[in-house]
């Protein structure tokens, strides 16, 4: 998981997920019991959702899916709801990133529904969040997306952030809420709130995280420009390339540049344009 937070999703963090499977899967072959076929099922589980999440953030959304189904059928034999809810939130990511708005919504819904979000607050919080983020790309959802977002707020005041957590969600914190609100801001028009969260976001991040560092850079960039600010966002989307320096751009964070770009083509001066594309254009365009 080191390796994901420094660079993100790849091929070889897929295959060595789908190793660990396929290790855990061989193990019920000597377990003797029900309690612990199921935790093997789990651990497969895991392992799987691991590899989709390494494909959804390389940008390889069939291999992804394949993944989620195949993670999805043995959380069920697990019993396990936090696999189950684990399996709901990648889910909603990859709906999300095939701009399928209305599974999005269902998936991030499910989320709310598994036993492990009634219980906990922390997973409520990440289900209310996935919800407003889906629900504002959805277009014409602005109230019920801020709504789910003030749940999310809610819900993750009531949570120790001090206390151990399954290693899936421990990406999940203020500084992740910062940074999904400064997605849900920007796409229902508040481009102002969105930079407010993205600074947020980048100053409450732990410094080992050092993808999820670009990908908010870029939100950030992504949020000034759309206040017209085009010089401070064509210098914030140059320090996502810093960052980042050493290994190729993951494919989401790739995408989100390429949002960044078409923006930028809109509402810059063409020169302005054109010197971002000639500068960036190797860097930006190299897959992972």
């Amino acid at each position: 998981m080191q390796i994901d937070a420094a660079r993100g999703g790849h091929t070889a963090l897929e295959r060595a997920a789908l190793d660990g499977a396929d290790e855990a899967l061989s193990l019920q072959h000597r377990s003797a019991t029900q309690r612990v076929r199921q935790r093997l099922y789990a651990v497969a589980s895991d392992f799987v959702s691991t590899a989709a999440w390494s494909m959804i953030d390389a940008g390889q959304l069939d291999a992804a899916g394949k993944h989620l189904d195949r993670a999805l059928t043995l959380a069920g034999m697990s019993q396990d709801p936090d696999m189950s809810m684990q399996v709901w939130n990648l889910r909603a990511m990859l709906a999300r990133q095939r701009d399928d708005y209305g599974e999005a919504i269902a998936a991030a819904q499910a989320m709310q529904t598994t036993t492990i979000a009634r219980r906990s607050p922390l997973h409520a919080s990440l289900a209310h969040a996935r919800t407003a983020v889906s629900l504002a790309h959805a277009g014409g959802r602005r109230s019920a997306a801020l709504r789910s977002l003030g749940h999310a707020e809610e819900a993750l005041d009531k949570v120790d952030l001090a206390a151990p957590r399954p290693i899936w969600i421990a990406f999940y914190g203020p500084a992740e809420l910062y940074s999904l609100t400064a997605i849900v801001r920007d796409v229902v028009g508040d481009p102002a709130e969105a930079e407010a969260a993205s600074h947020r976001a980048l100053g409450a991040l732990p410094h080992s995280y050092r993808r999820n560092r670009g990908h908010t850079t870029a939100r950030l960039a992504l949020a000034q420009l759309h206040q017209g600010d085009v010089e401070q966002a064509c210098a914030t989307s140059a320090a996502v390339f810093e960052i980042m320096a050493g290994d190729p751009l993951p494919g989401r964070m790739r995408r989100l540049l390429g949002d960044f770009h078409r923006d930028l083509i809109t509402l810059a001066p063409p020169r302005m344009a054109h010197e971002w594309t000639d500068r960036y254009r190797t860097e930006w365009s190299t897959p992972a």
